[in-house]
């Protein structure tokens, strides 16, 4: 736990005096260097060359081999956008390795930005952490999460869609709020550009490694909200199918696929409604009752059986053109805020309103600037940049 006394010692904020950079120095953890790096999306010799060092000092800094000198740490908090007390050790950490987390797109995924959404998870994590010394959040429900769970879901992925259903009592129709309620049953999603330009290409991904499992949904991909819950599913599929398994494995991804189809629409109940040939408006229809896709529906109706592979192939091309045509619509997810993530937010303005804490002594007790802190908890300014010319 952080020692409050170490907190006023570090309290320095932006153009920190170089005593508050010596003590700094003296309690460096090399751990936050390669974090705020990777958050940053900088290479070892990007850092380098901004601070003025060689490629051999920074990497030298990360393994611990030898510490940053302490005009060379506020040049780092300057370069990597940080209060300087950022590096200092003292307080919870949880390593995450970028082998650990579930990429929806892992191909297509650079390895910078994966270490970036990684990065990400780590101070998700920590957020997590420091509201849930003032509030008390929903306990893990997702069997076989805790060490000590003996429950186990069944390993095909249908299979464990339906038993899941039944462990959470949502019964077999539609599930309107998705990611509420998966919040209810103490999972952490967040759904903000944690990347900037780059969260667009990062996609989804997931992580059971945590002391809570966590889904990371990123706000370029969502303005559908029936990808958007798709998505959210598949990613509760890995949380539950592949916990131990090693990620970027395509039959994973297959499987994960398989959960959320199952999950959003069971089958016993979905098949006797799909139509027998492709009928946009049973489709609209049925896709608003589920909340799923159009394109969803078809694949369900070809993996069903209601339609053939050449009906399906048909369905697709028709739909791709009502889409570029603009004809059908995507729905943003903001219009749905069951399918918002919320849990942190709500987190953060109950222990704010007990008392418990406040937004300048939460960033300064993680050590973070206050406008990240409001990104972690999801208060974007959305309003519109006013530039002079």
């Amino acid at each position: 736990m952080t020692d409050r006394t170490q907190l006023r010692l570090f309290r320095g904020g932006p153009g920190a005096a170089p005593a508050t950079a010596v003590v700094v120095a003296e309690a460096f953890d090399a751990g936050r260097l390669t974090q705020a790096r990777q958050l940053a999306g900088l290479t070892k010799a990007a850092v380098a060359e901004q601070v003025g060092v060689s490629g051999a000092a920074v990497s030298q800094w990360e393994s611990q081999t030898s510490p940053p000198r302490p005009d060379h740490l506020v040049r780092l908090a300057e370069v990597l956008d940080v209060p300087i007390e950022f590096f200092a050790g003292g307080r919870p950490f949880a390593r995450l390795d970028s082998a650990a987390a579930h990429f929806r797109s892992l191909r297509s995924t650079r390895v910078c930005q994966r270490a970036k959404a990684v990065a990400f998870v780590e101070q998700v994590w920590e957020l997590t952490y420091a509201l849930e010394k003032r509030v008390q959040f929903p306990p893990v429900d997702l069997p076989g999460f805790l060490p000590d769970d003996t429950d186990r879901l069944p390993d095909t992925p249908a299979a464990a869609a339906r038993s899941l259903r039944l462990h959470w009592g949502l019964g077999t129709g539609p599930i309107p709020h998705l990611v509420r309620t998966m919040e209810r049953h103490g999972i952490v999603a967040t759904m903000v550009s944690f990347a900037d330009a780059d969260t667009a290409t990062v996609n989804a991904f997931s992580t059971s490694r945590m002391p809570r499992p966590l889904i990371v949904l990123t706000p370029d991909r969502s303005d559908d909200v029936y990808w958007h819950r798709f998505t959210a599913a598949h990613e509760l599929g890995h949380l539950v199918l592949h916990r131990d398994a090693a990620p970027g494995d395509a039959q994973q991804e297959r499987e994960a696929d398989a959960f959320a189809a199952e999950f959003l629409t069971p089958a016993g109940q979905i098949h006797d409604q799909l139509p027998s040939r492709f009928d946009i408006k049973v489709l609209e229809q049925l896709g608003r009752e589920w909340g799923v896709s159009l394109k969803s529906l078809v694949y369900r109706c070809r993996e069903l059986g209601t339609i053939s592979d050449a009906s399906a192939r048909r369905a697709y091309q028709r739909l791709n053109h009502l889409y570029e045509l603009e004809i059908i619509a995507p729905q943003p997810v903001t219009n749905y805020p069951g399918e918002v993530p919320s849990l942190l937010a709500k987190a953060f303005e109950l222990a704010e309103s007990t008392g418990s804490t406040t937004m300048a002594d939460l960033a300064r007790e993680l050590r973070w600037k206050i406008p990240r802190l409001r990104l972690l908890l999801g208060q974007t300014d959305q309003r519109p940049v006013l530039r002079l010319v």
